[in-house]
């Protein structure tokens, strides 16, 4: 995986292939990979917002989240930026 931001578009997804999928990337990240950029949308709903909140917030690899200013995407920080 590559170095910095990943970013991925989970529209049409639902919780359980958005799990499946983000999952994925955090078991992929390596040392490089500073934050997954999750684009989840808003206007049809915030299901899939909810759920990423609720899900990786706690998470043990997420120091923590950042939501964008029109919701519509999360992003979850593995590290900062040195």
């Amino acid at each position: 995986m590559g170095p910095g931001v990943v970013t991925v578009d989970l529209h049409g997804k639902n919780t359980y292939q958005a799990k499946v999928t983000v999952d994925a990337l955090l078991r992929r990240a390596g040392g490089g990979t500073y934050r997954l950029r999750l684009i989840h949308g808003c206007h049809g709903g915030t299901a899939l917002r909810d759920f990423l909140r609720q899900t990786y917030g706690a998470h043990p690899k997420v120091r923590r989240l950042l939501l964008s200013p029109d919701g519509g995407t999360t992003e979850l920080v593995l590290r900062e930026y040195v």
